[in-house]
């Protein structure tokens, strides 16, 4: 069962919810860049975390799932949210650049469906990144925040069920390493700078973005896989101690359609 928008909306208003919402927009924004005359799509209840981008952004758009329920967004400005199946996004194909789906897997009844609709609407140069909590992580046994409900993913079942859908990973990074407590909340910072060097593996969300497999039809009728488009990847930071797994990948900007 999906968490209230409501509970959701009350959370992001804590301390402890406005430092997640600036660690993972911190990630975004090292991610895609300047968002200047790009699309939009945040899925599931990922508006904390596009807010900054509404100003720069050509069209920013929140589709929230009918059993989470729906609120205005933004606060102060014409409404950009809407009430919408997961698996039946009301928007024509190929038309978002960039949608960012965040607390929509954990708690969804069918995962692939929702991300093959988030295949359908991203664009073929487009770039998509899925939040999860972690499954390691503390933040997936914290009741008392979204982010212990439903299921937690490993980096490697994040990574099969987006294939599933066809989308293909082309990097990854975790986020928020403060411990789920709120008083801790004021020291946001300094864990997200020493987490990830010092205990990689407890980080609360895991990050992942994808592109769009494309198949192209040969004329014997036999369809052949394309390779995606894939962003640059910035190289990882200098430094950066061994790890059970291997480092992630930072997200690059990238370009829009032309």
């Amino acid at each position: 069962m999906r968490r209230d928008v409501l509970e959701l909306r009350q959370f992001y208003a804590t301390p402890l919810g406005r430092a997640a919402r600036d660690m993972v927009s911190r990630k975004l924004t090292e991610a895609w860049g300047d968002p200047v005359g790009l699309d939009v799509l945040a899925a599931g209840y990922a508006t904390p975390f596009v807010d900054h981008l509404i100003p720069r952004a050509r069209r920013v758009v929140s589709a929230m799932p009918a059993q989470q329920g729906v609120e205005v967004w933004p606060a102060g400005g014409p409404n950009l949210a809407m009430l919408a199946p997961e698996d039946q996004l009301p928007f024509t194909h190929a038309l978002f650049d960039r949608i960012l789906v965040a607390h929509g897997l954990e708690e969804s009844d069918d995962p692939v469906s929702l991300l093959r609709e988030v295949w359908r609407v991203l664009a073929p140069s487009g770039r998509a990144i899925v939040m999860v909590a972690a499954r390691n992580g503390p933040w997936a046994n914290a009741e008392t925040t979204p982010f212990g409900h439903g299921r937690p993913y490993s980096r490697r079942q994040l990574g099969e069920l987006l294939r599933a859908a066809d989308l293909e990973p082309s990097g990854w990074t975790r986020a928020l390493y403060v411990p789920p407590v709120g008083w801790m909340a004021r020291w946001a910072d300094p864990f997200e700078q020493v987490g990830s060097r010092l205990w990689p593996g407890l980080s609360g969300v895991l990050l992942m973005e994808a592109v769009k497999q494309t198949f192209a039809v040969k004329p014997k009728a036999s369809r052949a896989r394309v390779a995606p488009r894939r962003p640059v990847l910035a190289p990882a930071p200098a430094g950066a101690p061994a790890a059970r797994e291997p480092p992630p990948t930072p997200l690059a900007p990238g370009q829009g359609r032309s």
